[in-house]
């Protein structure tokens, strides 16, 4: 490794930075984040970083102030005459919304890829989007990662005998049936409807669960509704345990106490977006080296297909 790059952190992804500095064994650049009593911030770099590969590591969960912080480290880095400059975003936010599903409404991940362009940036480093197809919405190499390379060793240091796949929804049954041919197990699948966002009408499962050990995979959890409602399901059609594993740790409003008292055994995510609130059941797996070992392969103009397990 050689000192052409440098590595910055917004205000609310710095405990995913600075594990990540740890494993490239670099220092984590000085920023400063400047807030203003109206709400407004400015950025500023505290060391030049002219004619350097400058990696932004931010994600963009809500609230709005995490993504304006980006867009101002980038365009803060390009008036700094940086020679390149990569956005590690973990978690990606607005994904949701990749597409017009109802007349009127936004594609919230095209704007959001607009501005990240416009803002100047070379090269994304994203994990787990919501939608493939987002990785088209930048006219920049957009390196998409899967939380599967820390999530798949774990579930196979957990033994389970009978274990059985399972994606919550029909949209999620692409990733999950990835899970089940890498794990050599069988696929169940749960057909929901919506009576509107994040409330859950009703759910069927398609498959057998009973004496199976199953594991929920999905990309995301929000409220926790459709989760929990899958694994109380399951658990009632005679599984024997029920765990869930998801790549974004969103876990808004009610979430934390749904999972405490449902049927889950436990809930794993990354550490993509950082967790404050109290559950038992929550278990975090580190991305740092994983992002790491990335932006290394990046800064050596190596090929990154080796991160890939699946």
């Amino acid at each position: 490794m050689n000192s052409s790059y440098m590595v910055f952190s917004g205000t609310a992804t710095r405990y995913l930075a600075e594990k990540i500095c740890q494993s490239l064994g670099c220092p984590l650049g000085q920023l400063v984040i400047t807030k203003f009593s109206d709400g407004e911030f400015s950025v500023s770099y505290e060391e030049s970083i002219r004619g350097r590969d400058v990696f932004l590591v931010q994600s963009t969960f809500p609230n709005s102030d995490n993504l304006m912080e980006l867009l101002l480290m980038i365009d803060a880095a390009k008036r700094a005459s940086a020679r390149t400059i990569n956005a590690v975003i973990p978690y990606f936010g607005w994904a949701r919304q990749d597409r017009k599903d109802k007349p009127r409404v936004s594609i919230g991940a095209k704007l959001v890829a607009d501005l990240l362009s416009a803002a100047g940036v070379n090269r994304v480093i994203t994990m787990d989007l919501h939608a493939d197809q987002i990785q088209g919405f930048f006219n920049v190499p957009v390196d998409h990662l899967y939380a599967s390379n820390v999530i798949l060793p774990y579930l196979k240091s957990l033994n389970l005998p009978d274990m059985c796949i399972a994606s919550p929804d029909v949209g999620g049954s692409k990733r999950a049936n990835t899970y089940a041919k890498y794990l050599g197990c069988p696929l169940v699948l749960c057909n929901k409807t919506r009576a509107r966002a994040n409330v859950v009408e009703s759910m069927q499962i398609i498959g057998d669960v009973d004496g199976k050990n199953v594991v929920i995979i999905d990309d995301m959890v929000d409220t926790a509704g459709t989760i929990t409602k899958a694994a109380d399901i399951m658990k009632a059609a005679g599984a024997k345990t029920v765990r869930a594993c998801a790549s974004h740790c969103v876990m808004s409003g009610p979430a934390s106490d749904r999972i405490q008292n449902s049927a889950l055994e436990e809930m794993v995510f990354t550490d993509s977006i950082p967790y404050s609130h109290h559950c038992a059941k929550v278990k975090q797996l580190s991305v740092a080296d994983l992002f790491a070992e990335t932006i290394r392969l990046v800064i050596e103009n190596k090929s990154i297909s080796s991160q890939y397990l699946i």
